[in-house]
């Protein structure tokens, strides 16, 4: 009989046990998995571009500022590129199906964001000519069937037009397509001049502004100069780079870090004490039959495997079965909330890092009735009752 098979039948010796610490154990890492994928969506990561600065009102960036402060920024040294947006608050066709949509300088926006989109030049043309315009992404595109040329009713559950109508009837002029492998893909925008010219109160104002550095080295003085530029004003300006503005957005919604790792640290050693008291009665349990073993010949080291690799195999089948359930849950989660937490996903380096997981916790948990078990000796082990 191999080492594995005898493994295996400790293992399943007593099945209702070792199917609660397989529970167990696969509930901890589907945690693991899920709070993991959302920390790794939240982090701001994914598309920020190291020489790009982000500029909101600094009491909120829910707050608006003028739409004349482009104008002003753009004269500041090490300012390459510069375009504006305004939230718009979209759903379609009903309140319940929430989308990303917001009204962009369409003069200005594409250039800005030519690393991370991909716009053909039909697209462009599109845009720049029909004020109702709209650019779709590829992910909101496929999910609503919309083809260039579409009439969309976009609703607005923030807007309304000077007619008191909340519709916005939009043409797709093109779809877009993500040039960075974590860009999102699954919202879109229209004009702001179309926007701004309709919409019944706000007038003149937008949400954010965006630029492009002509270094990435100059962005602490470019922002440094653009709040000072509006210190002391009805309107002053918070100005970070895109990576700590995505940040601190995701700061609204609590500590996801903090959380994921008060969640998993306590559940990882909530198990620990668990699976490895169950291994330490396993092995008292046999403390006879290891006896019988090394009275036939097997050495200590031989043993000590055994042990172990009975919790490591236990580790890894729940392990691996908790990380496969967190990614069909994501996969699920992805469909409702992948328009607010774009990014989504169980990535490689989840999987590999909740992989050192489930073999720290298979060490951890068996080590100690393993050593037991290798430096048990014979008389002792048959005399033990």
């Amino acid at each position: 009989m191999s080492d594995f098979k005898l493994v295996w039948k400790n293992l399943m010796r007593r099945k209702l046990r070792t199917f609660l610490m397989l529970f167990a154990t696969l509930i901890a890492f589907a945690i693991f998995g899920v709070l993991s994928a959302f920390n790794n969506a939240f982090s701001g990561d994914q598309a920020a571009a190291i020489d790009r600065l982000v500029v909101v009102n600094k009491i909120n960036f829910t707050q608006p500022l003028p739409v004349s402060y482009p104008a002003r920024i753009k004269q500041i040294e090490g300012v390459k590129q510069l375009s504006y947006a305004n939230w718009f608050g979209g759903y379609y066709p009903e309140p319940k199906n929430q989308l990303v949509v917001f009204a962009v300088d369409h003069t200005t926006y594409l250039d800005v964001y030519d690393d991370a989109i991909t716009v053909d030049a039909a697209t462009r043309k599109n845009f720049m000519t029909d004020k109702t315009s709209a650019i779709v992404g590829r992910a909101m595109a496929d999910k609503f069937g919309w083809k260039v040329g579409d009439r969309v009713p976009m609703n607005s559950n923030i807007f309304s037009q000077k007619s008191g109508a909340r519709v916005w009837d939009l043409t797709i002029a093109g779809i877009f397509d993500k040039k960075k492998e974590n860009q999102d893909t699954n919202f879109m925008f229209f004009r702001y001049d179309y926007f701004d010219e309709t919409r019944s109160f706000g007038k003149d104002t937008i949400g954010w502004m965006m630029l492009n550095l002509t270094s990435s080295s100059l962005a602490d003085k470019v922002a440094k100069q653009i709040d000072e530029t509006f210190a002391n004003s009805p309107y002053e300006t918070q100005t970070d780079t895109e990576k700590a503005f995505n940040k601190a957005f995701v700061a609204q919604f609590g500590n996801i870090a903090l959380i994921v790792t008060l969640v998993v640290g306590a559940a990882f050693i909530t198990i620990l004490m668990i699976v490895g008291n169950t291994m330490a009665m396993a092995v008292r349990e046999r403390t006879r039959e290891i006896g019988v073993m090394k009275s036939l010949g097997f050495p200590g080291a031989r043993i000590l495997k055994m042990v172990l690799g009975e919790s490591l195999l236990l580790a890894a089948l729940g392990g691996l079965l908790g990380l496969g359930l967190a990614t069909l849950a994501i996969g699920g989660m992805k469909q409702a909330a992948g328009n607010f937490v774009p990014g989504l996903a169980m990535t490689g380096d989840i999987m590999v890092f909740g992989i050192a997981l489930i073999v720290a916790l298979g060490v951890l948990t068996g080590i100690v009735p393993a050593m037991s078990a290798m430096r048990m000796s014979i008389i002792s082990a048959l005399g033990r009752t």
